[in-house]
C-alpha cells in the first residue's frame, strides 16, 4: 500500500509523539514509585524525629515504661502521644482545645514502636525487623528505650495503594489525551504542510504533459513557497522558450524561403527562356546564394554563441586602439553614405578577444551606417565609470520607438519602416553581439539617441591585474 506524503508525514508526527508520551510516562511512574516510597519514609523519619522529646519526657515523669505496657486505658496515652500537632514540640499532655492538630496521611502511626533496654516490645508496632530506624530514648544521659520505625518498602498499605492507582489512573488520561491531541496537531500540520505540495505536484503533471500556461498560487515566505515560486519561474521560462522556438522556426523558415523563392523564379524563368543566360542573370542568382549562405553562416555562429562553443581566446588589449583602427577602417563607407564619424577615446585595457570584439564593433558600425539617413552623424565615445568602460556608440535619425527597444537584441528581430529588411539582413547580427558582450562579462542595451536615433551602450569591466 503507498501512503501520500500527508499520511506519511501525519503517522512520523503521530509515532514520534506516542513514543514521546510513552517514554515520558513511564519514566514518571516509575519516578513516583521509586519517590514517593522515599517521601513517605521521609515523612515518617521527621515524625519520628518529633515523638523523641515527647518520649524522654514522659519517661523522666514516670520512671519505667508501665504507663505504656498496661492494656487497659493507658494504651491510649500512646495514641495520644503520636497525634501530631504543628508549630514547636510539646508534651503529649498539653494538647488541649487550643492547639492546631495537622493530619498524618503517612501511616507513620502505624509502624511506630517502642522497645526497652533488652529490645523488648513496649508499645506500638509489633513486628520488630533488623531493618528498623531506631532513635535512643534517653534519660539522665542513660539509654533507657528505642523508639522504632518499620520503613515502607513498597506501596502496599490500602490508602498509600489507593493513591499510587490514582496517580496510575491520571497519568494513563493524561498519556491518552496528549495523545488524541498530538493525533489532530499532526492531522492539521500535515494537511496544511502537504496541501501546497499536492498543489506544486498537480501542476508538475500538467507541465510535463506540455501545459506551459500553469501557475501555482502558493503565498507562504517558507521552502515552500519558495518551491511553488521557483516552478512557477520554470513554467514561465519554458512557456517563453517554447514560444521562442516557434517563433524562431517561423522565422527561420521565412528567412530561407524568400532566397529561395527568388532563386527558384529566376531559373525558372531562364528554364522557360522568358530570362536570357548572361552575367547579369548569373549576378543575381550569385547573390541570392550569397545572402542565404550568409544567413546559414549566421544562424550558425549564434548556434555557437548560445552554447558557449564560440571560441574566445582572452588577453589584455588596447580598446582604445581597437576602436580607432575599426572606425578607420568603416570611415570610408561611412562617408560615402553621406555620414560623418567622430571618436572620442582615451587610453583603456581590458581583458578580451581581439577579433570577436572586432566582430562585434564592426556590425554596430555597419548597423549605424545602414540605418541612418544622409546627411547625419556617427559618434562613439569611450569613457570609465566605476570598474567598468562604457562604449556608447550613438547615431541621427531616424529613431526607433521606445517600446521596441528592449527587443532589438532578439533574433531575427527588424523594425518595420526605415530599418526594414530591404537594407538589411536576416535580424542576427545584434542577437550575436549581445552574446559576445556576455562572454566579456559585460552588458550591452539600446536606448533614444540624444542625436536623434539609436544608442547602443556597451559596458565591459577593467582588465583584472593578478
Amino acid at each position: 500500500m503507498r501512503f501520500g506524503i500527508s499520511t506519511r508525514l501525519f503517522l512520523a508526527m503521530l509515532a514520534t509523539a506516542v513514543l514521546t508520551v510513552v517514554l515520558v510516562s513511564g519514566a514518571t511512574r516509575w519516578n513516583f514509585q521509586r519517590g514517593f516510597i522515599g517521601y513517605l519514609n521521609e515523612l515518617a523519619l521527621e515524625r519520628m524525629e518529633s515523638l523523641v522529646p515527647r518520649l524522654n519526657e514522659r519517661y523522666a515523669e514516670a520512671g519505667n515504661w508501665d504507663f505504656l505496657r498496661s492494656n487497659g486505658a493507658e494504651r491510649g496515652k500512646w495514641f495520644e502521644m503520636l497525634r501530631p500537632v504543628s508549630g514547636p514540640t510539646l508534651p503529649a499532655n498539653t494538647v488541649g482545645p487550643g492547639t492546631v492538630l495537622t493530619s498524618d496521611l503517612t501511616g507513620a502511626m502505624l509502624r511506630l514502636g517502642v522497645l526497652d533496654t533488652q529490645m523488648q516490645w513496649v508499645a506500638g508496632f509489633r513486628g520488630i525487623r533488623p531493618d528498623m530506624l531506631r532513635r535512643a530514648i534517653s534519660f539522665k544521659g542513660e539509654t533507657v528505650g528505642w523508639l522504632v520505625l518499620a520503613p515502607f518498602q513498597s506501596v502496599s498499605d490500602g490508602g498509600d495503594q489507593r493513591f499510587g492507582e490514582g496517580q496510575a489512573r491520571a497519568t494513563i488520561a493524561i498519556s491518552v489525551l496528549a495523545v488524541l491531541m498530538a493525533a489532530l496537531i499532526a492531522w492539521w500540520v500535515s494537511r496544511r504542510l502537504a496541501a501546497p505540495v499536492r498543489l506544486v505536484a498537480a501542476a508538475t503533471h500538467k507541465l510535463a504533459a506540455g501545459d506551459h500556461a500553469v501557475r501555482v498560487e502558493v503565498d507562504s515566505p517558507d521552502e515552500v513557497g519558495q518551491l511553488a515560486r521557483d516552478f512557477n519561474h520554470l513554467a514561465h521560462t519554458l512557456e517563453r522558450n517554447e514560444a521562442l522556438r516557434r517563433e524562431f522556426v517561423a522565422d527561420v523558415s521565412h528567412e530561407l524561403r524568400t532566397p529561395l523563392a527568388v532563386l527558384r523564379g529566376e531559373l525558372e524563368a531562364l528554364e522557360d527562356g522568358v530570362r536570357v543566360l548572361d552575367a547579369q542573370a548569373v549576378k543575381s542568382l550569385q547573390g541570392e546564394v550569397r545572402q542565404l549562405g550568409q544567413l546559414v553562416d549566421d544562424l550558425y555562429e549564434l548556434a555557437l554563441t548560445d552554447v558557449g562553443a564560440l571560441s574566445y581566446r582572452m588577453a589584455p588589449l588596447d580598446l582604445c586602439a581597437l576602436l580607432r583602427e575599426i572606425g578607420e577602417s568603416h570611415r570610408h563607407r561611412i562617408e560615402a553614405a553621406g555620414l560623418t564619424l567622430s571618436l572620442d577615446a582615451p587610453a583603456a585595457m581590458v581583458q578580451g578577444d581581439a577579433g570577436r570584439l572586432r566582430q562585434l564593433f564592426d556590425n554596430l558600425l555597419e548597423n549605424s551606417r545602414r540605418y541612418t539617413d544622409a546627411p547625419g552623424e556617427i559618434r562613439v565615445s569611450l569613457r570609465a565609470q566605476g570598474r567598468h568602460w562604457q562604449i556608447e556608440i550613438q547615431d541621427s535619425l531616424p529613431g526607433v520607438p521606445e517600446a521596441v527597444l528592449s527587443q532589438m537584441f532578439e533574433r531575427f528581430f527588424r523594425v518595420e519602416g526605415s530599418r526594414s529588411r530591404s537594407t538589411g539582413g536576416a535580424g542576427l547580427g545584434l542577437a550575436i553581439c549581445r552574446n559576445i558582450v556576455l562572454a566579456h562579462d559585460g552588458s550591452i542595451l539600446a536606448r533614444t539617441s540624444a542625436l536623434g536615433g539609436v544608442s547602443i551602450l556597451i559596458e565591459l569591466p577593467h582588465e583584472q591585474h593578478a
